[in-house]
């Protein structure tokens, strides 16, 4: 799920059986800089386990389990929407139930180049185009 959160985009990734939340972060941050976004993802599970008549422990939403994934950082304050997009494709294309807290050993990098990002800025266009969005 792309979280767009006082201009910066990250990405979650959502188990909602086993309560988990994966989070990427190309700035690094923790979940606990974005409480607003943690309460609406609280909330949404809990009531996605109302929905579905789960019985959840006496802890409520603190058995939701945030995980911070170690994934590649930005080097500037502009790209953190491509980081995003790459942080998914990278997920879908391997296509794993689990992300490693430490990202994809065939993806890990602490940074992506410049070719990578314009890489993600090409397929997004492309994609764009293929849409016909533009016209």
């Amino acid at each position: 799920m792309p979280n767009h959160y006082s201009g910066h985009w990250l990405l979650l990734a959502i188990n909602p059986i086993q309560e988990i939340v994966y989070y990427l972060d190309s700035l690094g941050n923790d979940w606990t800089t974005y409480p607003d976004m943690k309460v609406l993802i609280d909330t949404v599970l809990q009531a996605f386990r109302a929905q579905r008549d789960i019985q959840t422990s006496r802890r409520g939403a603190n058995s939701i389990t945030w995980i911070k994934v170690a994934c590649p950082q930005q080097r500037n304050q502009i790209d953190c929407g491509y980081f995003m997009l790459r942080f998914m494709r990278d997920t879908l294309a391997l296509g794993r139930l689990k992300i490693p807290t430490d990202y994809f050993d065939e993806f890990k990098c602490a940074f992506y180049t410049k070719d990578q990002v314009d890489e993600i800025k090409e397929e997004w266009c492309q994609f764009m185009i293929k849409l016909n969005v533009c016209s």
